[in-house]
């Protein structure tokens, strides 16, 4: 076994060997992280997993092309080939329907999934979640166009937070470290090249199709959010009817980190109805 916290387990998911994390039991809740760079599910959801684990049993795949998971020489990384890794690994951890936790990046795979196979979805959770159209920020510009070095990991991640105090000097060194693993920075930087622009729209569902959603939808998001504006939550609440808004003030894109309890509290009853 790996010292190393973010190395779970393996499954072949649709040929992918995937790395994820797999704790609890009861009811499938499947946890999709974001795209900041050196990102693995573990990192996003750690402080997560145990409380949404005591009722559920809680799955954080890597994500192809993140983390741990492996990474095919001429991957296409765009939303299909994204949404099929998603289905492979419901596949081969044979779940037929789960309920969805999407941050950012891995909101608006959430929101993919949930239109395109509604048959797998019970309920989604969509967090500080990309998927609608909305001019690029100056914070995703500067994730997704980071270039490693411990300086520019700590201007991206201060950019992250609302209390700063959570950017530790330990926390850039780790995030840092992880985003020069070998491969990781040469799969980051064939995601979303330069304009930028292009890539909100690439990931953005249809209006219509959002519409057209009937799953009961939990949309959440930090009112200081730099990287995702509140505004694409707000269009999320508009265009879904089943849906609730729930907005945290003094609040970054970490919304489960920062106001972590509360979050664990929402999601958990959120889930239990």
């Amino acid at each position: 076994m790996s010292d190393n916290p973010e190395i779970g387990a393996s499954v072949d998911a649709g040929g992918i060997t995937t790395n994820y994390h797999d704790q609890g039991s009861g009811a499938p809740v499947v946890l999709i992280h974001g795209s900041g760079p050196g990102v693995t599910a573990w990192a996003n959801w750690r402080l997560c997993i145990p409380e949404l684990a005591r009722k559920y049993r809680v799955l954080a795949p890597d994500i192809l092309g993140f983390g741990y998971t492996e990474r095919p020489d001429g991957t296409n990384y765009d939303m299909p080939t994204w949404l099929e890794h998603i289905v492979g690994f419901l596949d081969a951890m044979d779940l037929s329907e789960v309920d969805l936790v999407g941050n950012s990046f891995g909101g608006a795979l959430s929101l993919a999934l949930t239109i395109r196979h509604p048959e797998r979805v019970r309920r989604v959770v969509l967090m500080g979640a990309a998927g609608t159209q909305f001019e690029l920020t100056p914070g995703l510009d500067q994730a997704w166009g980071y270039t490693p070095s411990l300086e520019n990991m700590r201007a991206l991640l201060d950019s992250f937070a609302f209390n700063r105090d959570l950017v530790t000097d330990e926390l850039a060194q780790l995030r840092y470290q992880a985003s020069i693993r070998p491969g990781i920075q040469e799969a980051y930087s064939a995601m979303f090249p330069a304009p930028r622009q292009r890539w909100i729209k690439a990931l953005a569902s249809d209006d219509d199709d959002i519409r057209g959603i009937e799953k009961p939808t939990l949309i959440i998001h930090g009112r200081e959010d730099r990287i995702l504006p509140v505004s694409s939550s707000l269009r999320l609440h508009e265009l879904i009817a089943p849906s609730e808004l729930h907005v945290f003030g003094q609040c970054g894109h970490w919304t489960q980190i920062e106001h972590n309890a509360r979050f664990n509290m929402l999601v958990t009853d959120f889930f239990a109805r």
